[in-house]
């Protein structure tokens, strides 16, 4: 060997040898041990930078931001030859799902092991062991977990969930005692509302991986499809006195989750008993986790090919650093930290010494979906009739999940189920219709989210039992049997902006997406003057719909003058609204422009009620809508502050569902007189319960019809908790009747599909306007218990009642849940700008 490249190779030896002995252990570099103290999340950032400065098995990148700008990180954590050849490695393994087109490059198989941790932030013990697993994975003095790097490529997220984990560490080290105090009473056991579970906008993220509604689960998305890992771990924690769980999962399983998914979780889980039996540690499984609903961090990575699985470490927010526990023992935060890192690298270990069965079992994964044999329904059909705003927004959705779509050939006609009536009917098939053929790498995926109604093998699930996206977005669906040649050329319908030389009497628009409320919000924070129409109208040959937005120029000389039309068009180009142009006030059919049937809408001022009392979610959900999904400014008070919130400062007062236990008497007889003064109060789910009848409130609870009572006893008492589920509902969805000629109705059909999520259930009003109601014998999707199905039936869903100058918004069921329920978020745009 040459001089040259001898000092060459020491150079390189030198700096490799240094970088790994600058690798410091937690103990070294945090101002405390690991487990004493909860890590501050920057601190868990530098030190993930501090390895990838150190070592040369980690790659670190930064693949998003938070609301509260947090960084979003990964690791990528194997071999430094691996590391070498990454893209390489993620380019294989897309052309093994058929995502890419290309040849494999010839390589040993390489396992894709995929770890997140801390999905709800208050489970703070599970960002924690991610520190301790990071550690024992690039450690120099780790062999073992060297070996198994040779053929693994780790990807590990620290923390999923960076806002909600520093909203609760931040008051857990503000309250925490110099020394852990275990006792249950003790105030660190005690996390203040809203609680660090949810992230910025009070959302589960564990239950987004689907909707992608928030901005953490959209950057990760992009980051996972550019992988799609083989093995998928989401680090939880539960309560104190729950033992450890992981795989196998309880039942249900979703019936498209295949035997090669459910064998190997068990087998992995398996391998963890070996390692939790040798230290006695409790663990259970099989047990209430299932895998059905399609957003959770375990159940999306499975539909997308991969083993996903839960790992739950008893801790979370109540254990504090160290909490008694019911054995008499103390759980400590050291120990939840190793049980974590213990289940992690045993899952790494499976990883490595299975990587070509994974891989194989990976790629017949996606030869089996693409060949279509999988499933009932082949051709979904998604009619052009939806119109342009829906169709863009369900693309856009589809794009994120990378499922394919296209079009048919015209003139077909197939036999299809309907979604709008359950029934089986002819269809004919237009090439403008959008159509998804389960013929495609994500077919699963596809069928999970459009099959009108999932299979439930087992009623005692975690979640819900409905989501078909159909029936959440408002959309003209249809499902058949038969393979349709669909073209993968689709095109939306095509954006034509309004340009004319004529003047304008008004522009046009129509009212029936959640687009058209986000074009009114633009509308009416810039200052323009906005009408709508009470009923259809007809003019130059055009019915339009009640709701269509009227947009005079007469109303907005004054202010806007030579600039009106160069103003609205330029909104409507930002928001792609399709504008129609009048050039008269006067229609062929329905009122007259200048009729008291058209309505002036005004620029809501909107309160919206949080705090102690109010559900987080609930809140967030609302709070979210207003400021990402139409861009409109509210303001926000705590339940206990309402009495003393001067309400004439706004028009419109929100209450998401909660208790309101902190809401006292004072304070709804203020709300009250507020809304007979003119006010408009909407009420969503259990907000109802707190507005009284004998207040003069419309909604009455319905009474059920009560089981006689059995003396003595008699039954099973192991199967109590199914018995139970008979008066349960988890979450199904049931169509209701419409009046869509009152402004609540306005844009939707003479249907709406509302999710369903409690039992709670209304009498039809007497005295006020039924707008959304369930009728006899109803159609409903998902799971129902038995007793509670009667009652659900003749109760309404959305009403409004007129009280003196003011309006009442009665929602029983949230029509924002977890902002992917689109027709509902529309609807509620009704609540708030329609209904005057």
């Amino acid at each position: 060997m040459r001089l040259s490249n001898i000092l060459l190779f020491l150079f390189f030896s030198i700096v490799s040898l240094h970088a790994q002995r600058g690798v410091q252990s937690p103990d070294d570099f945090f101002p405390y041990e690991l487990g004493e103290h909860f890590i501050p999340h920057h601190l868990i950032v530098d030190y993930f930078e501090h390895l990838a400065d150190n070592s040369d098995i980690i790659q670190l990148e930064e693949y998003g931001r938070t609301n509260q700008r947090r960084p979003l990180m990964l690791a990528y954590i194997s071999s430094k030859e691996n590391l070498a050849k990454l893209d390489q490695i993620k380019r294989n393994n897309l052309i093994r799902t058929g995502l890419i087109d290309g040849k494999i490059e010839e390589e040993e198989p390489i396992a894709i092991v995929w770890l997140g941790f801390g999905v709800h932030g208050n489970e703070a013990g599970a960002t924690n062991s991610a520190i301790a697993s990071v550690y024992e994975l690039v450690s120099p003095t780790n062999t073992t977990t060297k070996e198994w790097l040779k053929n693994t490529v780790v990807i590990l997220d620290p923390s999923l969930n960076p806002d909600g984990y520093s909203r609760y560490t931040h008051w857990n080290h503000n309250v925490g005692h110099a020394t852990p105090n275990p006792h249950p009473d003790s105030k660190e056991h005690h996390e203040p509302w809203p609680g660090g579970r949810v992230n910025h906008y009070l959302f589960d993220l564990n239950r987004d991986w689907a909707w992608a509604s928030q901005v953490e689960t959209q950057a990760r998305l992009k980051k996972y499809h550019e992988w799609m890992p083989h093995i998928n771990v989401d680090v939880h924690e539960q309560y104190p006195n729950s033992p450890y769980y992981f795989a196998p999962a309880a039942q249900p399983y979703h019936t498209y989750i295949t035997k090669w998914q459910a064998d190997f979780q068990t087998e992995i889980g398996l391998n963890h008993t070996r390692y939790f039996d040798q230290e006695g540690w409790l663990y259970f499984t099989r047990e209430v986790f299932d895998l059905f609903y399609p957003s959770y961090g375990d159940t999306y990575p499975t539909f997308n090919g991969a083993i996903g699985m839960t790992y739950e470490q008893a801790g979370h927010s109540p254990a504090g650093r160290a909490i008694l526990i019911n054995n008499g023992d103390t759980l400590t935060l050291t120990d939840r930290i190793v049980h974590h890192k213990t289940a992690i690298l045993s899952t790494v270990e499976m990883g490595s010494q299975h990587a070509a069965r994974i891989n194989d079992n990976f790629e017949k994964y996606f030869n089996d979906s693409k060949s279509g044999n999988i499933g009932t329904y082949k051709t979904y059909i998604i009619k052009a009739s939806n119109g342009r705003n829906k169709l863009k927004e369900l693309t856009s959705f589809l794009d994120q999940h990378n499922i394919e779509y296209g079009s048919v050939k015209s003139g077909s006609s197939v036999s299809a189920f309907d979604y709008q009536t359950g029934k089986t009917r002819s269809v004919n098939v237009d090439e403008k219709d959008l159509a998804i053929s389960i013929h495609q790498p994500m077919s699963i995926l596809a069928q999970v989210l459009f099959d009108p109604q999932a299979e439930l093998v087992d009623s005692l699930t975690y979640d819900i039992t409905a989501w078909s996206l159909p029936y959440a977005h408002g959309l003209e669906t249809y499902a058949t049997t038969q393979r349709l040649s669909v073209d993968e050329d689709y095109k939306l319908p095509t954006y034509t902006e309004v340009r004319t030389d004529k003047v304008p009497y008004a522009f046009l628009a129509e009212w029936n997406s959640l687009n058209d409320t986000r074009f009114l919000s633009a509308l009416l924070q810039k200052g323009l003057v906005v009408r709508s129409a009470t009923t259809d109208f007809v003019q130059a040959a055009k019915t339009y719909k009640a709701g269509t937005l009227i947009i005079l120029r007469i109303d907005n000389q004054k202010k806007f003058g030579d600039q009106f039309t160069s103003t609205v068009q330029k909104i409507a180009r930002e928001f792609e609204q399709p504008l129609g142009f009048a050039t008269t006030g006067f229609v062929t059919s329905g009122h007259d422009f200048g009729s008291s049937a058209v309505k002036i809408l005004k620029r809501p001022n909107v309160l919206v009620v949080s705090g102690d009392g109010v559900g987080a979610n609930a809140f967030g959900q609302v709070w979210h809508y207003f400021e990402q999904e139409i861009d409109f400014p509210v303001a926000v008070v705590n339940a206990d502050r309402l009495s003393r919130t001067d309400l004439d400062e706004y028009s419109v007062l929100i209450m998401p569902s909660g208790s309101y236990w902190t809401l006292k008497g004072d304070a709804l007889d203020g709300v009250k007189e507020w809304v007979q003064d003119g006010g408009k109060l909407i009420a969503i789910g259990g907000a109802i319960n707190k507005l009284k009848s004998d207040k003069g409130f419309a909604a009455k609870r319905k009474e059920g019809q009560k089981p006689a009572p059995k003396l003595p006893y008699v039954g099973c008492y192991a199967s109590q908790e199914r018995d139970g589920i008979s008066n349960y509902i988890p979450g199904a969805v049931y169509k209701n009747a419409v009046d869509n000629t009152h402004p609540l109705g306005f844009g939707l059909p003479e249907y709406y599909f509302s999710l369903k999520t409690s039992g709670s259930a209304y009498n039809y009003f007497d005295n006020a306007w039924n707008v959304g109601f369930v009728e006899d014998d109803p159609m409903v999707i998902g799971f129902v218990g038995s007793q509670l199905k009667p009652q659900l039936e003749k109760t309404m869903t959305f009403g409004v009642q007129n009280m003196g100058g003011g309006k009442v918004v009665y929602f029983v069921d949230n029509p924002l849940y977890r902002a992917f329920w689109k027709q509902g978020q529309f609807l509620f745009g009704n609540a708030l700008f329609m209904v005057n």
